[in-house]
């Protein structure tokens, strides 16, 4: 397995947004990444999944899973931005486990949890 690639970018350069969109595309060529953008933590899998959180709340949004774009709502200004959560994480080890809003629960074995967790404390 590869080492993965791990990205910092700052607030005032990049739209969260346009991160969504990196990280997916990032998945899409199978190519695994952690980025953090203040307090956001995005990543990718070389599976095809990605997902954004927010590590101050445990929140989680699907990006893109199994190379599939997901219904999410990303609204941006100049000043601010609000994310459509629509899961609450947790890493357990090398578990990912997603409790999403409907109440389904999926534990997800083979994300990269080190990198992540590493990223979440760094956000």
């Amino acid at each position: 397995m590869s080492k993965r690639k791990k990205r910092t970018v700052l607030r005032d350069k990049i739209r969260v947004a346009g991160e969504a969109d990196y990280i997916i595309r990032k998945a899409q060529e199978g190519d695994a990444r952690v980025v953090t953008l203040g307090n956001i933590v995005f990543f990718s899998t070389d599976t095809g999944d990605a997902w954004m959180l927010d590590p101050e709340d445990n929140f989680a949004l699907c990006l893109l899973r199994d190379g599939v774009k997901q219904d999410y709502t990303i609204l941006e200004t100049d000043s601010s931005f609000q994310i459509g959560w629509n899961a609450r994480y947790e890493i357990r080890g090398n578990a990912f486990i997603v409790a999403s809003a409907d109440g389904r629960v999926r534990t997800i074995i083979g994300y990269p949890t080190d990198e992540i967790a590493q990223a979440i404390r760094g956000a």
